[in-house]
């Protein structure tokens, strides 16, 4: 396995590019509310990246169509933005978007409840970043890729949610999906030992029912097959000499 160590004007640029895609994030959240649509909210987000100086990673990549992707109840990853895709009350909404600035990209994801939710939705949100959180903690120089795995996955079953098992994080850098690929449940492979210049994209992804998946008509969106709710949260960092540093957190 061939996991790319950054130089520091690659991690420079990382750097930079993680803040545009975080401010970039938060702001696109923010508009997040009952009535607004998700091509809405796409055109804003590419319009932000585009002034501040990165480019969409996502657009066109593969074909794919959005600058976000856009992610609503059932819809666990790659949901494309549609002008008549209206938010509503309750929704449990996910955006996942990724930058190139400097020929270097970035990734993240940001979830939450629109308006008011269930206790099952908001406690999907609360696990999600928890488990986000921890996996990031426990990323360090020496420490064996496969224990992020088991973290994540301790914390999604502690929560009696289910690992959506198909999907994974990722290295990221120099191309969008680099090594390693990061699961979310321990295999029983403890993998790579992490070193200083390597920068990851973790994201949690799980449901509230089932751990399968369906691919749409589109050949992008991807559902849980018996449409129960699933969540997914995401940020980029880059190992250091002492731990880590988050790269798409403001």
């Amino acid at each position: 396995m061939n996991i790319p160590i950054k130089t520091d004007g690659e991690i420079e640029a990382m750097r930079h590019g993680g803040k545009i895609l975080a401010q970039v994030l938060e702001e696109t959240m923010k508009r997040a509310a009952p009535g607004i649509s998700t091509w809405e909210l796409d055109r804003f987000a590419e319009e932000m990246i585009r002034r501040l100086g990165a480019a969409p990673a996502f657009k066109g990549y593969h074909g794919f169509p959005g600058t976000l992707c856009t992610n609503i109840n059932e819809v666990v990853v790659h949901g494309i933005p549609k002008k008549n895709e209206i938010l509503k009350e309750e929704d449990l909404f996910t955006i996942d978007c990724g930058v190139i600035y400097k020929g270097l990209y970035t990734d993240a994801a940001r979830s939450k409840v629109i308006g008011n939710g269930s206790a099952d939705k908001v406690l999907m949100v609360k696990t999600a970043y928890q488990a986000l959180s921890s996996a990031i903690d426990t990323a360090k120089p020496g420490v064996r890729l496969g224990e992020i795995s088991k973290t994540i996955q301790n914390i999604i079953e502690a929560a009696g949610f289910s690992v959506v098992r198909d999907l994974t994080g990722h290295g990221v850098g120099k191309k969008l999906h680099e090594e390693p690929i990061i699961l979310n449940f321990f295999d029983g492979d403890m993998g790579p030992f992490l070193k200083p210049g390597m920068t990851l994209a973790i994201e949690p992804i799980f449901s509230m029912g089932s751990s399968e998946i369906i691919t749409l008509k589109d050949n992008w969106t991807i559902t849980t097959d018996d449409n129960s709710c699933a969540i997914q949260v995401e940020n980029t960092i880059l190992i250091t000499q002492d731990g880590n540093e988050i790269l798409t957190e403001l």
